[in-house]
C-alpha cells in the first residue's frame, strides 16, 4: 500500500494517469519487453504523473495478489532504494482540460521486493470516507543493475550477453566433434513476458500457498527452483514434454525447434498443456528466455560426456562382453552431451564463497526433494566438491567428475576391470559473449586432471590399447581410426583383437551391434602395432585379448556424425535463391546456409 498525506482541500477525484512507460522503461532498461503492463525493475525509483482534482487526504495502494504494501508519500527527500518508497517530485503544470493540480510521484522499489505483476491504486481518505481509485498494473523484474540486487553483475558487456540478448548457440555432439546450432531464446517478442509470469503463477507452489510464494519470489535461488520444475511438465503444468524415443508422433522432433517463442506461445495456446516434445538442450533454452525475461542474467551451458550416476556413488559403471560389445546392465549412463543453464546470483545461505554462476537443470532426470527439478548448484562449490551444499551438488559434481568403472565379462565372471578419471566432462562450454564461438568453461567446474587425447585403457603390466579417430566424421564420409596396441614387455605376443561398433541415442546407452570384426595381431616386444580400420560407426569399442595370459584390454569412444556443410554461389547482384535438398535413406538438418558473392558472403538460418 502506497499512500499519500499531503494534499489539504476538501474533494477529490482522479481525472487521469500517465504511468510513462516509455521513459521509464528505457531507464530501466526494459525497453522492448513485451507486456500490458508497465516493466520495471526492482530497486529503482520511477516516474508517474496523476492529474487530480480535490481532496483532504490521499493514497496509493501497491498490491501483487494478497501481498500488498504501505508506503507514505514526503514531499522532501529521494526515494529510498532499501524499501518501498514514494516522493513528490513537482506539481506539474495542468494538462488543457484538467483543472486544479497535477502531482508527479516518484515511486521505488527496494532491490529485495517481490518480482512479479503489481496493482498500483490511489486510495483517498477523508474525514468521511475512503475511496480508490485503479492506477494501472506494473511489472517488477530483478535488476542486474542494481548494486544492491543479489543478481548484480558488474561487467555492462556481461549483462548485456546474458539479459538483453536474445540470440545464441547451443553445443551438441562430442568434443572432438562439436556442432553448435543458433537459437533465438525470444524473451522480447509480443506476450513472452506475460507468459513468464503466468508460468509462475500456475507453479505448484504459488498454488498450494500465494501469499508465501510471492513473498520467496525476491530471492533469485528460489526462482531458480520454480522455473527449473515448470519448464519441464512432469510435476506439474509445465512447458515441456521430454521424449527420448525416436518416436515423436502427435509433437514435434526437439531437433525441429530454434527458438523459445515457439514453444511458449504454443504452451499457452493450449491452455496450458505441455507441448510436445523437448530434449535437454530445449529444456535449457526455454530455462535461459524465461530467466532473462526475468532479469536473471543466465547462460547455456553444455557439459560433453555428462554422467548420469542413479546411485549417487559418484561411479559410472559400463559393462562390455569379451568382444568388445557394451552391455546394459547398469542404471547409469554417460550422455554424449548434457545441457544445463548457470544463473548469476548471490547464495547467501551457503556462506561466504559461493556467489556468481549456479547450476540449473530443467530436463527431468532425477527429483530434488520430491520434484523433477536441479539446482541451483554453486559453480564454485562443485569445483570445491562441496557435496553438502544445497542444492543437488553431488548430482551436477557426478556429472563432471564421476569416474568410470569399464568391466570386460564373460558368463558372468569378471574378466577385467579398469578405471577412467578423465572422461566424464572432458569439454564443458558456453557461447563467448559479444561473438558466435565457443568458450571453455571446464576450468571452472573441475581441477585439470589432463586432457584425454584419445580413449584408451590404462596401463596394464603386459599390453595397452587406445582408440583414436582420425578426423572428425562427416555424413557420407567414411569414419577413419586407428587401434593403437603397445606390448610393455620383452617378449613377442599373439593378441586378438575384437571391434564392436553399435547405435546410440546421446543420452543411452548402446543398443544392438551394427559392425564388428576380429582377427590376430602379431606384436613384437615393445612395439607399438597400430591397424587402421575404416566403416560407418557411431560408437566403438576394442577388446585386445593376450592369447597366452588371457589378460583383456578395452578401449572405447563414442561420437556424432556431423552434416556436411552446404555453399551456394550466387553470381548475380541481385537474385533470387531456392535452395532444395534431397537426401536419400539419411536426415540431414540445415541450419544456416551461406551466401557467396564476388564481394562478400552473408550466412542465413534456415527457417
Amino acid at each position: 500500500n502506497c499512500y499519500f498525506k499531503h494534499l489539504n482541500i476538501s474533494k477529490f477525484s482522479v481525472r487521469t494517469i500517465d504511468l510513462q512507460q516509455v521513459q521509464n522503461q528505457t531507464r530501466h532498461k526494459t525497453d522492448g519487453l513485451s507486456s500490458s503492463t508497465v516493466v520495471l525493475r526492482r530497486g529503482q525509483a520511477f516516474t508517474n504523473s496523476i492529474f487530480v482534482l480535490y481532496s483532504d487526504t490521499h493514497s496509493s495502494l501497491l498490491s501483487a495478489g494478497p501481498v500488498s504494501v504501505e508506503v507514505p508519500v514526503s514531499r522532501l527527500g529521494q526515494p529510498s532504494l532499501t524499501q518501498w518508497s514514494a516522493v513528490l517530485e513537482r506539481r506539474l503544470p495542468n494538462p488543457t482540460g484538467f483543472a486544479k493540480r497535477a502531482l508527479s510521484v516518484s515511486l521505488s522499489s527496494p532491490a529485495s521486493a517481490s518480482i512479479g505483476v503489481y496493482t498500483l491504486q490511489l486510495r483517498v481518505e477523508t474525514r468521511l470516507n475512503v475511496k480508490t481509485h485503479s492506477l494501472g498494473q506494473i511489472t517488477l523484474l530483478c535488476n542486474p543493475w542494481c548494486q544492491t540486487d543479489s543478481v548484480f553483475l558488474q561487467s555492462e558487456d556481461l549483462r548485456t550477453e546474458y539479459v538483453r540478448s536474445d540470440i545464441g548457440l547451443l553445443f551438441k555432439g562430442s568434443p572432438g566433434n562439436m556442432v553448435s546450432r543458433p537459437w533465438s531464446f525470444d524473451q522480447f517478442e509480443k506476450g513472452i513476458l506475460d507468459i513468464c509470469m503466468k508460468l509462475l503463477q500456475l507453479s505448484p507452489q504459488h498454488q498450494a500457498d500465494m501469499r508465501t510464494d510471492l513473498q520467496n519470489r525476491s530471492n533469485p535461488v528460489y526462482i531458480g527452483r520454480v522455473i527449473s520444475a515448470m519448464v519441464n511438465s512432469n510435476d506439474d503444468k509445465g512447458v515441456l514434454m521430454g521424449n527420448w524415443s525416436g518416436d515423436y508422433s502427435g509433437g514435434i522432433n526437439p531437433s525441429q525447434w530454434s527458438g523459445s517463442a515457439d514453444i511458449l506461445k504454443k504452451w499457452a495456446e493450449a491452455q496450458f498443456r505441455p507441448v510436445k516434445y523437448g530434449q535437454c538442450w530445449v529444456f535449457a533454452a526455454v530455462m535461459c528466455t524465461v530467466m532473462r525475461a526475468l532479469g536473471i542474467p543466465t547462460r547455456v551451458i553444455t557439459n560433453f560426456n555428462s554422467a548420469h550416476d542413479t546411485d549417487g556413488n559418484m561411479v559410472i559403471e559400463e559393462y562390455y562382453n569379451e568382444m568388445g560389445k557394451k552391455l546394459s546392465m547398469s542404471k547409469d549412463s554417460i550422455w554424449n552431451f548434457h545441457v544445463w543453464v548457470e544463473s548469476w546470483m548471490k547464495r547467501p545461505d551457503l556462506g561466504q564463497g559461493y556467489d556468481g554462476w549456479q547450476v540449473l537443470d530443467a530436463t527431468p532426470q532425477e527429483k530434488s526433494a520430491g520434484m523433477f527439478r536441479c539446482g541451483p548448484a554453486a559453480v564454485k562449490a562443485i569445483y570445491q566438491k562441496k557435496v553438502e551444499a544445497q542444492y543437488d551438488v553431488p548430482f551436477v559434481y557426478a556429472e563432471v567428475n564421476a569416474d568410470v568403472r569399464t568391466i570386460i565379462i564373460k558368463d558372468k565372471k569378471v574378466l577385467s576391470t579398469s578405471i577412467d578419471k578423465k572422461r566424464v566432462g572432458a569439454l564443458i562450454s558456453t557461447k563467448r559473449p559479444g561473438s558466435m564461438l565457443m568458450q571453455d568453461v571446464t576450468s571452472e567446474y573441475k581441477t585439470e586432471k589432463g586432457k584425454r587425447k584419445s580413449a584408451g585403457a590404462p596401463a596394464s603390466k603386459g599390453i595397452e590399447v587406445s582408440l583414436q579417430l582420425l578426423k572428425a566424421p562427416v555424413v557420407g564420409e567414411n569414419i577413419s581410426f586407428n587401434v593403437i596396441i603397445t606390448n610393455n614387455v620383452a617378449a613377442p605376443k599373439l593378441l586378438k583383437k575384437h571391434v564392436n561398433a553399435q547405435n546410440k541415442e546421446y543420452n543411452r546407452n548402446p543398443t544392438g551391434t551394427f559392425w564388428e570384426a576380429h582377427d590376430d595381431v602379431k606384436i613384437a616386444p615393445n612395439e607399438s602395432k597400430s591397424p587402421a580400420v575404416e566403416d560407418y560407426m557411431v560408437n566403438l569399442a576394442v577388446v585386445i585379448e593376450d592369447v597366452e595370459s588371457q589378460e583383456r584390454v578395452l578401449a572405447s569412444e563414442e561420437f556424432n556424425i556431423r552434416s556436411p556443410a552446404l555453399s551456394v554461389q550466387v553470381y548475380s547482384e541481385s537474385v533470387n535463391v531456392m535452395l532444395i535438398l534431397q537426401i536419400i535413406g539419411e536426415t540431414l538438418q540445415v541450419n544456416r546456409v551461406k551466401i557467396l558473392t564476388n564481394s562478400y558472403h552473408l550466412t542465413y538460418p534456415v527457417n
